[in-house]
């Protein structure tokens, strides 16, 4: 996030897109709930009727996929009536012309049609947002987990940028987190292209000084993402994969591509803190202890990083994840001798930049907001002021692309995927909660009841959902949160596991499914 959580509750105007936020972060809703007493102006732009809509001022209900359109469309109107930060734009940013050129294509009918939102609503939109003391964007998985998942970022980059709500209080552009420590994970290089603090693995002075601190040559080529690892393991190039704390046999799309795959390795080692689909599939298994069974930091979706404490000792066999990869490094020949989490914290310190002032003694209380370079700063609470990290912002100029797959006669409905209130991503911990279970035992379809009328079903009759990849059966729900020709389920559930349908076409750059997409046929199942 640009901003932190509690400044959303002082904007005065929050776009929520693509983001269920009471069901996945209700801690960060009740802020924009305190906003909303305080006056703000709350749009919810989402093609499912989400609880959030009961709060909002506008809900923009567009197609699956055509959010790019959709933030084209909005900027259109605001440069068409003078609404931009003109000075912002001139002394903030560059590439503007570009990015004009291709706004200019997107008048409120043009992308009405390709939206299916209302002109006078995305007129609306325009207007609260961009005329707004301080407007604040809130995102989530809706927007990135997409085949142009980049593009839907960057043009929400643009919007801000456009307008100035970026690099000042209670504005920004603000993603929220899949999962706890998503943020952590990424900061201290859990990606295939940099080192700890996104310093780049190709650029030779990061390189030499992550050799010299490590006395261990390093590679400078950029390494696979899953989808890569996944092909690799299919085609026999990647032998081996260890698996911490993920569960690909249900989190991952097309999951028969995904067990084909976990199959063929020579290898497969989980480290996890429950047996899970993909831990059974696994030649060894290593037990990991809980968050409750370990010290150590999480970092927030906000950037704060904070104390995890442990209150309870490793039950069984399982061991903190750091102590399970010191041994296992230390056994292939590379000695890792780590005496406590406190002691790899002053290592993150001295080679992380942004996490150069981080101590295990100054995250008593609510902890500290990278960037906190030095011992005596206080942390960071919002990020881009008077300055972006690159120097200018860069407009993107941006077209429009339909998802990589779209109905037909064959698969008329369309289906996208996500959360409920009562499960957690894979189930692998809510679902092991019996008065968790109990809430809600059983995925299910949302099917809109016109459509059933015509599938000749019922609430609580089972259906046959089939797509170009696998098929399942499960349980409906008839409910007018979703529109005609629209479904969606959850994907907590291995008995109707959503991801068997699921499209494994990726977002060229970043490399994330669209999992928010696919085409769908339904039949009543005997």
């Amino acid at each position: 996030m640009t901003n932190s959580i509690a400044e959303l509750e002082d904007s005065d105007c929050i776009l929520v897109i693509g983001s269920n936020t009471t069901s996945s972060h209700p801690l960060v809703a009740t802020r924009i709930f305190r906003a909303k007493e305080k006056g703000a102006k709350v749009i919810v732009a989402d093609p499912r009727n989400v609880q959030l809509v009961k709060k909002a001022d506008l809900h923009i209900r567009h197609n699956l996929g055509t959010d790019v359109a959709l933030v084209n469309g909005i900027m259109h109107v605001i440069l068409a009536r003078g609404w931009h930060n003109q000075a912002f734009v001139d002394e903030r940013t560059e590439g503007f012309e570009e990015f004009r050129k291709v706004i200019e294509q997107y008048t409120p009918e043009r992308t009405a049609e390709i939206t299916g939102v209302p002109a006078e609503d995305i007129i609306t939109v325009a207007d609260w947002y961009a005329n707004a003391r301080a407007g604040s964007i809130v995102y989530c998985m809706g927007i990135t987990q997409h085949t142009t998942g980049v593009d839907n970022v960057k043009s929400l980059a643009n919007l801000s940028m456009l307008t100035g709500h970026i690099g000042r209080e209670s504005t920004g552009v603000n993603p929220l987190r899949g999962q706890n420590n998503v943020q952590g994970a990424c900061d201290m290089g859990g990606l295939p292209n940099v080192y700890p603090g996104y310093q780049p693995v190709n650029v030779p002075a990061n390189k030499e000084k992550f050799e010299a601190a490590w006395n261990a040559k390093l590679s400078d080529k950029v390494g696979l993402t899953i989808p890569g690892v996944l092909e690799g393991l299919s085609a026999g190039t990647v032998k081996a994969a260890y698996v911490v704390g993920e569960n690909p046999m249900m989190s991952d799309p097309d999951v028969h591509h995904v067990e084909k795959a976990l199959r063929n390795a020579e290898l497969l080692v989980v480290q996890d803190i429950f047996l899970t689909p993909t831990a059974e599939l696994a030649h060894v298994v290593l037990p990991g202890a809980s968050f409750a069974e370990k010290d150590g930091t999480f970092s927030s979706t906000e950037r704060r990083v904070q104390r995890v404490r442990q209150a309870v000792k490793p039950v069984g066999d399982s061991r903190a994840d750091w102590e399970i990869l010191q041994e296992v490094s230390t056994r292939f020949g590379y000695p890792m001798k780590y005496a406590s989490p406190a002691e790899i914290m002053e290592e993150v310190a001295r080679m992380t930049p942004s996490y150069g002032g981080i101590t295990f003694d100054r995250l008593e209380g609510d902890g500290l907001c990278w960037p906190c370079p030095t011992a005596d700063h206080p942390g960071t609470k919002f990020l881009h002021a008077g300055k972006f990290s690159r120097g200018l912002g860069l407009f993107h100029a941006i077209e429009y692309k339909p998802p990589a797959e779209v109905v037909d006669s064959e698969f008329p409905f369309w289906l996208t995927t996500g959360r409920v209130h009562v499960h957690y991503h894979t189930g692998t911990m809510t679902r092991n909660s019996p008065s968790l279970h109990q809430e809600m035992p059983e995925g299910f379809l949302e099917l809109n009841p016109q459509d059933a009328q015509e599938l000749g079903v019922k609430s609580g009759d089972r259906v046959r959902v089939v797509s170009r990849r696998g098929e399942m059966v499960t349980r409906v729900d008839l409910t007018m949160r979703v529109r005609q020709g629209m479904v969606f389920m959850p994907f907590h559930f291995i008995e109707s596991c959503a991801n068997l349908l699921t499209n494994s076409a990726h977002d060229p750059i970043a490399k994330i499914p669209e999992y928010k997409v696919c085409a769908v046929s339904l039949e009543r199942a005997v």
